[in-house]
């Protein structure tokens, strides 16, 4: 086990790199959706995006399949030695849909959204997939402390992170959210795959991992039913999937990790060779009050955003799992991340590090990995964003929603 710290550059996005991007009819929404399906960078189809480098294209092409799910954009990138690629695609973003309709809690006709409009009444038996999500959800809560709790809803209502005016809740208003989130409220009955709810009030909200759970359903799709054996699956700009490798390239999916303070420029890269990344940081939801900065990642220990990291990615062996764990290490701080992943080998870890008071965020970073061996990361990958012609894969952590 590696479980060393490594210094260099600072991190936060992702980016496979290779080659120049076919499009599909599905898979554009936009102008900007269309140039970044031929050639741009994923990044593009977000109104953020950064704004991409012109340099000459790439020899090397991968098919670009796209389509918007869970308050973002889909991406399924497949080598052009992939027979029936685009149909491949188009499956698996309909796999994305399906999982979007069973788990979003903006819709108020979903599954999610019934268990949490009658689990306080009584035990809601609930379809099997979304079961095993929740069972998912209760065992990374324990295991992480507490730091990831799916049951925060009642919070983030209160801080307005839902769909409201962004504001810092009075004292009464996140005390009374508090003894209502947690899943100390939360029955899962294993043998009748039932939900009950103890206390009014309790929502349950799966945007911290149900972008990552829909991916790895969507990777499945691509290996049973199509024998799919390299692509890269994108949610957003904060979850990937790479599943085997690129044509030419065994080593697996290159991904880049873009700086918090400046979204042109990297801090890190890293391999995906059936693996996943998800990626959580505050640096692109956030508001300021009183001079002070609050971010969307709360912790639901002490009802306030979570501070003390620029972001933090998690690597592991599904999507759903990096995902809930990069809200907890951005959670947990530094040193109960290492101390998880020395209990878990299997999980690396990859932390930027907030600025010091003598340090700028114009200085470059510190970058700190645990459990990722040399021959994956790279903490030098380069100033700036890798070229306009190559088909990357730019991920920012916090965008979407479940």
């Amino acid at each position: 086990m590696d479980a060393g710290w490594a210094w260099g550059r600072p991190l936060q996005g992702m980016i496979p790199v290779s080659g120049k991007s076919s499009w599909s009819r599905r898979g554009f929404f936009t102008a900007r959706g269309l140039g970044a399906c031929t050639g741009g960078l994923v990044a593009e189809l977000l109104p953020d995006g950064p704004a991409p480098r012109s340099v000459a294209p790439s020899a090397t092409a991968n098919l670009c399949v796209a389509r918007r799910a869970m308050a973002c954009e889909f991406n399924v990138f497949l080598p052009p030695s992939v027979p029936l690629g685009i149909a491949a695609a188009e499956a698996a973003l309909d796999t994305i849909d399906e999982y979007e309709n069973l788990l979003t809690v903006y819709s108020g006709s979903s599954p999610m959204s019934y268990v949490n409009q009658t689990a306080a009444n009584g035990p809601v038996r609930v379809d099997n997939r979304l079961f095993e999500l929740l069972t998912r959800a209760e065992d990374l809560h324990e295991q992480t402390g507490g730091a990831f709790d799916i049951a925060a809803g009642a919070l983030v209502k209160a801080w307005g992170f839902f769909d409201g005016a962004k504001r810092v809740p009075a004292e009464p208003e996140r005390q009374a959210a508090l003894a209502r989130i947690g899943m100390r409220h939360v029955i899962l009955d294993r043998a009748a795959r039932t939900v009950h709810y103890r206390t009014r009030g309790v929502e349950i909200n799966l945007g911290s991992i149900g972008k990552g759970y829909a991916i790895d359903r969507a990777v499945s799709r691509l290996r049973g039913d199509f024998g799919v054996p390299a692509a890269l699956v994108q949610g957003g700009l904060s979850s990937l999937y790479g599943l085997g490798s690129p044509d030419g390239d065994e080593r697996g999916w290159l991904v880049g990790i873009q700086n918090p303070w400046d979204a042109g420029r990297l801090v890190a890269s890293v391999r995906l060779r059936d693996r996943a990344l998800g990626t959580s940081s505050a640096s692109n939801q956030y508001f300021e009050q009183d001079g002070r900065r609050f971010g969307h990642v709360l912790d639901p220990r002490t009802g306030w955003p979570a501070e003390g990291l620029a972001s933090a990615s998690a690597i592991c062996d599904d999507a759903a799992t990096a995902d809930a764990l990069a809200t907890a290490f951005f959670v947990m701080g530094l040193d109960k991340t290492r101390d998880f992943c020395h209990n878990h080998p299997a999980v690396a870890a990859l932390l930027v590090l907030q600025p010091g008071d003598s340090c700028g965020t114009s200085d470059p970073p510190q970058v700190v990995t645990f459990n990722l061996p040399k021959k994956d990361v790279n903490l030098d990958p380069g100033d700036s964003l890798p070229p306009a012609g190559l088909s990357n894969v730019v991920a920012r952590p916090g965008d979407g929603r479940g």
